[in-house]
C-alpha cells in the first residue's frame, strides 16, 4: 500500500474523528493502518492510534468503547502486564497479545478493530456481537481493505443488486451486503483473518438470535420477583458503565418514552452531578399528542437534570439536508432524527450521549410483537389454499388503498413473511416496476432475504416473542437503527452509546421477557430505577421519536425521486416509500434502471 493511498483513506474518514489522526506503514509498504480519533478516554496523545503493543510486535486501529475496563485491567495486571495509559485501546491490544482471539470472550462493549501481527504477517479483525460498530471489508485482486465507513473503502463503484433490492424491501441495506459490489460487512460477533493463506471470515451474525433462543428454552427456575430484581440490577449496571467510562462529559437524549426516561433515572442514580439532557422539538407537533417536549422537560426536572430543548424548523432542516445526504454512508430512510439531535448535542459541547435505542427490540415494545405472530397464525391456513394467493391478492389490493394488501396471502402465512409485511417497505413483486425486471430478479435472488430471516428464526424455534425479538434486533435494529445512529452521530463528532444494546444485559434480562406468559416487557425497565418514573410516562400511548419529514418534503423538492413513477407513487403513497425513492435518486440507483423501466 502506498502512503498516498493510505492518506486518501484517512482523509475520507476525517468526519469520524476530529481530535487527531495517525497512520502507520510497515517497512515493506505492504500493510498500512490509518485512524481518526474522537478522544473520549485518556485524552493524552499517548493513546493515539495506530497503537503499538509494548512488545512492538502488534499494531492496532480500533473504533468503539469497552465498558468493563476495570475487569480487563485487573486481568492484565494479574498476568504481569505493565500498562502505559488509561485508555481502553491499550487494554484491548494487550489483552489480544495475551490471549489472542480468545480475548473477544472478555469484551463488553461496542467495537470494530484490526490488529496486525508483524512477526506472523497476519491481520486479525473483529466486530462486536450486536454489530453496533460497522466494519466493512473487500478482497480485490489479492489486496485486502477494511474500514469503518463504506465511503472510505469504496467511494465509487458498481451498485450491488442485492443491496438495491434489500433497501427497497426494508428501507436499509441488509448485511452482509453493502451498497458497493464486492464489499461486505463483517458479521457481528465474527472475525476475519488474513495472511499468506488468504482471507477467511468466521461467524454468521446469529449470536443475538441464539442468545434469545437459549433464554426462551431455559428452565423457569426463578420467580418473576427474583427475575425483576436481577433485571433491575442489570439495567442499572449497564447505564452506569455507559455513563461513567469516559473522561469527557456525557449527555442523555431524552424523549417522552420509557426507554430514555429510565436511562435518565438510572444515570441520575449513578452520577455525582446533575445529568445533562437534550430534547428535539418541532413546531409542527406543538400541542399534539406526539409533542414530546413538555413531558420530557417535566421528566428532566423530576430527576434534577440540566435540560436543553432544541427546536428544529423546516428551514433549518432543508438547509442541512444536503450535508446530511452527503454524509449518509449507505441509503436509508432513517437517521434524520439522530443526525439533528446529535448535531444539537455536539453544538452544546458534548462528545458522548446515551440513547434509549434498543429498548423496544429487547423488551417487546413494538406492535410487531403482537401483530406478526397473530398475522402468521391467521393467514397460515389461507396461504395453503391452492390458487388463493395468485387470484385473491390482486382482488385485495384492488379493494383497498394499502399497497401491501396484494402480498398478504402470498407472505403472511410464514413467520418471516408476516414480519416483512409489517416491517417492510416494498414487497418483492413491486420491485420490477421500480428498478427493472432483470435487476429485481438478480437482486432478490442474491439477497435471499427469506433465507436469512429463516436462518435467524431457526435459532429461536418455539417462542413467538423471542422470534420477533431476534428479527427486530438482527435485521431492523442492526441494519437500520444502529448503522444510521453510528454515521449520523460520528459525523457530528459525537459518540452515541446504547446501554440497552448490551450482551451482558441481554443475558440477564432475556429470561424475564421471553418464554414466559404475561411477561412485563417495558415495565421491567420502568421498574428498574429506585425513584419511580412519572405516572404520565407510563400512561401515555407510544409515539416514537420522529421528525416531521413528510410534511417538510411535501412543501419542497429536495427528495422527489418518487415523481419518476406517477403510475405507481403519488401524494397518497406512504411517506416512507416516497422518501426511499428520493434517497435512491440521490444515490444514483434510478439512473441505472431508468431506461429499462421506461421501456
Amino acid at each position: 500500500m502506498s502512503r498516498r493511498a493510505l492518506a486518501e483513506i484517512s482523509e475520507r474518514l476525517a468526519s469520524r474523528g476530529p481530535d487527531g489522526e495517525g497512520a502507520w506503514l510497515d517497512a515493506a509498504e505492504r500493510v498500512g493502518l490509518a485512524h481518526r480519533r474522537l478522544a473520549i478516554q485518556d485524552l493524552d496523545p499517548r493513546s493515539d492510534q495506530p497503537f503499538a503493543s509494548a512488545c512492538g510486535r502488534f499494531r492496532m486501529v480500533y473504533n468503539g468503547e469497552l465498558y468493563n475496563p476495570a475487569e480487563l485491567r485487573a486481568r492484565l495486571e494479574s498476568a504481569g502486564v505493565r500498562l502505559r495509559t488509561t485508555s481502553d485501546t491499550e487494554l484491548l491490544l494487550e489483552l489480544f497479545v495475551l490471549e489472542g482471539p480468545g480475548a473477544l470472550e472478555q469484551l463488553r462493549g461496542m467495537y470494530a478493530f484490526a490488529v496486525f501481527d508483524a512477526r506472523e504477517r497476519r491481520l486479525f479483525a473483529a466486530r462486536d456481537p450486536y454489530g453496533i460498530k460497522p466494519l466493512y471489508w473487500r478482497d480485490e485482486g489479492g489486496q485486502l481493505g477494511l474500514a469503518s465507513q463504506l465511503q472510505a473503502l469504496a467511494p465509487e463503484g458498481e451498485i450491488e443488486p442485492a443491496a438495491l433490492a434489500g433497501f427497497l424491501l426494508t428501507g436499509s441495506v441488509p448485511e452482509p451486503f453493502t451498497w458497493r459490489a464486492g464489499v461486505r460487512a463483517l458479521p457481528p460477533g465474527g472475525h476475519l483473518i488474513a495472511d499468506a493463506e488468504g482471507v477467511r471470515v468466521f461467524g454468521r451474525g446469529r449470536a443475538i438470535a441464539a442468545a434469545l433462543g437459549a433464554a426462551a428454552q431455559a428452565p423457569k427456575s426463578l420467580e418473576p420477583a427474583a427475575l425483576q430484581e436481577r433485571a433491575s440490577a442489570a439495567f442499572a449496571d449497564s447505564v452506569a458503565r455507559h455513563l461513567n467510562v469516559s473522561d469527557v462529559p456525557v449527555a442523555c437524549f431524552l424523549s417522552a418514552g420509557i426507554d430514555s426516561s429510565a436511562i435518565l433515572a438510572l444515570a441520575s442514580e449513578a452520577s455525582e452531578v446533575p445529568v445533562e439532557t437534550l430534547t428535539l422539538a418541532f413546531e409542527e407537533y406543538r400541542g399534539r399528542a406526539d409533542d414530546e417536549a413538555p413531558i420530557a422537560a417535566r421528566t428532566a426536572a423530576h430527576y434534577g437534570a440540566r435540560h436543553s430543548l432544541h427546536t428544529l424548523t423546516a428551514d433549518a432542516f432543508r438547509a442541512e439536508l444536503p450535508r446530511l445526504l452527503a454524509a449518509m454512508d449507505q441509503p436509508s430512510i432513517d437517521g434524520i432524527n439522530t443526525w439533528f439531535v446529535s448535531k444539537a448535542t455536539a453544538e452544546r459541547g458534548f462528545k458522548v450521549a446515551l440513547s434509549g435505542l434498543g429498548g423496544d427490540e429487547l423488551l417487546g415494545g413494538y406492535a410487531n410483537f403482537r401483530d406478526v405472530p397473530r398475522l402468521a397464525r391467521v393467514a397460515g391456513p389461507l396461504s395453503r389454499v391452492p390458487g388463493l394467493a395468485r387470484f385473491g391478492g390482486p382482488l385485495l389490493a384492488r379493494g383497498g388503498r394499502h399497497p401491501k394488501l396484494a402480498g398478504v396471502l402470498s407472505h403472511a402465512g410464514s413467520f418471516a413473511g408476516a414480519y416483512l409485511l409489517k416491517r417492510g417497505l416494498f414487497l418483492p413483486h413491486e420491485l420490477p416496476a421500480l428498478i427493472g425486471t432483470e435487476r429485481a430478479r438478480i437482486g432478490l435472488e442474491r439477497l435471499d432475504w427469506f433465507g436469512a430471516a429463516n436462518g435467524l428464526l431457526a435459532e429461536v424455534p418455539n417462542c413467538a416473542v423471542a422470534r420477533v425479538a431476534a428479527l427486530e434486533a438482527s435485521l431492523y435494529m442492526r441494519n437500520q437503527l444502529l448503522r444510521d445512529s453510528d454515521w449520523a452521530s460520528m459525523c457530528q463528532g459525537l459518540e452515541l452509546r446504547v446501554p440497552l444494546v448490551d450482551v451482558e444485559l441481554l443475558r440477564q434480562v432475556a429470561p424475564l421477557v421471553v418464554g414466559r406468559p404475561h411477561a412485563p416487557g417495558k415495565l421491567s425497565l420502568a421498574r428498574a430505577p429506585r425513584r419511580p418514573l412519572p405516572a404520565e410516562l407510563l400512561e401515555r400511548p407510544k409515539t416514537g421519536f420522529t421528525v416531521p419529514t413528510a410534511a417538510w418534503l411535501q412543501s419542497g423538492d429536495e427528495l422527489d425521486g418518487w415523481r419518476r413513477f406517477p403510475s405507481l407513487l403519488d401524494e397518497r403513497t406512504p411517506p416512507a416509500r416516497r422518501l426511499a425513492c428520493g434517497v435512491l435518486e440521490r444515490f444514483g440507483a434510478f439512473d441505472l434502471a431508468h431506461d429499462e423501466v421506461a421501456a
